[in-house]
């Protein structure tokens, strides 16, 4: 039998540091959002908060930090970083932890990465001494672009990312995550326009020395095409992804398209008939999506009740082995798989080591994706 590699690529939430200073409005206290973590308490008897982590409250903009998260990721399978990437007010946000942490590291060469342009407009989610609030509507930036500023965008990601070696490719085409189809369409006017935006994207590619662009969406519940009311009947998304180019679909967390009241053994049987459901809608290759867990309590005042239980050690290497099945069914397909993730701590969701289950979660990705040691990688 051929051996295949995997790879398993996390998510990373890139608020763990203060250097980032437009970050203080929300973090005032100059760590980032260790600031909301340390402050959790838990909102009613047995609740699992406050959670800690197993390495403190590090800088993860610091170079000798991320080379010690490097060697655990790599260690237990984990060979792709997905960082969450910013862009408010026409300037990046949030850019530290790649630049001044991955990308400073010794051992990056352990390690690809790509980028999830995280689209979204900010509001006072972030701030737990409003989120709670009635201002936690409030938008503060807005996620869409036009088309200049989508243009001063794509030039940044060529110039400053494509090109370096641990960027993650498909077919030698650096790929570009996207999470909000609405706000993209939104900002570049229309899905036409949008199609001859991407189209440039890709050509740009091209004259960088590149094959393509390999262009992935994520997909959630209630995927929307146009993000105004004017639009009371959403088109099918499935098609219009199609007509765009994009190349791949992924999810980013299973509370966007899963009950989580049923807990996380049905979840995650409930997560695999959506990724066939997905796949034969869409039309596109589908990347398989795990989640660790889902409990945003941290981030807010009041108790937020949805929260996914069930969320041991066990049952994430079940949801693995899922994923790791339905990549086999798909010989020539990329083995890719993504992951919620590395360290999504407000959201509850993360692989990082806590003091609850230390390496636990990162060992469900060892045993499910690598040999016993000393053995061949599966």
């Amino acid at each position: 039998m051929t051996k295949r590699t995997y790879d398993v690529a996390a998510y990373i939430w890139p608020s763990y540091t203060g250097d980032e200073l437009r970050s203080r409005i929300f973090w005032p206290e100059g760590i980032g959002e260790w600031q909301t973590v340390q402050h959790a308490k838990p909102k009613f008897e047995g609740h699992a908060w406050p959670r800690k982590p197993v390495w403190g409250y590090v800088n993860e903009a610091d170079r000798y930090v991320m080379e010690m998260q490097i060697a655990a990721a790599a260690d237990h399978g984990v060979n792709v970083f997905i960082y969450d990437w910013y862009w408010y007010d026409n300037r990046p946000f949030l850019e530290n932890c790649l630049n001044d942490g991955f990308l400073q590291a010794s051992n990056r060469s352990r390690m690809k990465f790509y980028l999830m342009w995280a689209n979204h407009d900010v509001t006072h989610l972030w701030d737990v001494r409003t989120s709670s609030s009635e201002c936690y509507p409030t938008v503060i930036w807005n996620g869409f672009v036009n088309r200049e500023q989508f243009e001063t965008i794509a030039h940044r990601v060529i110039d400053k990312y494509f090109h370096q070696p641990e960027y993650y490719t498909i077919d030698g085409k650096p790929v570009f995550s996207i999470y909000y189809l609405a706000n993209l369409i939104k900002g570049l006017g229309g899905v036409s326009e949008t199609r001859k935006a991407l189209d440039w994207f890709r050509e740009e590619c091209v004259k960088a020395g590149f094959p393509g662009l390999h262009l992935q969406i994520v997909t959630t519940g209630k995927n929307k095409v146009f993000a105004d009311q004017e639009h009371d009947v959403q088109p099918p998304f499935g098609p219009v992804l199609q007509e765009l180019g994009f190349d791949s679909v992924t999810y980013y967390q299973f509370c966007s398209f899963c009950d989580l009241s049923k807990g996380y053994h049905q979840v995650a049987l409930d997560a695999r008939d959506a990724w066939l459901e997905r796949e034969t809608s869409f039309g596109l290759p589908l990347v398989p999506h795990v989640s660790v867990g889902w409990d945003t309590n941290p981030r807010f005042q009041a108790l937020k009740p949805n929260i996914l239980n069930g969320n041991t050690p066990e049952e994430i290497k079940l949801a693995l082995q899922y994923a790791k099945e339905f990549l086999d069914a798909r010989p020539n397909q990329v083995p890719l798989l993504t992951v919620n993730s590395w360290n999504e701590w407000t959201e509850g969701s993360y692989l990082e080591p806590d003091d609850l289950y230390g390496y636990q979660y990162l060992q469900a990705v060892k045993d499910t994706f690598l040999a016993p040691e000393g053995g061949d990688r599966i």
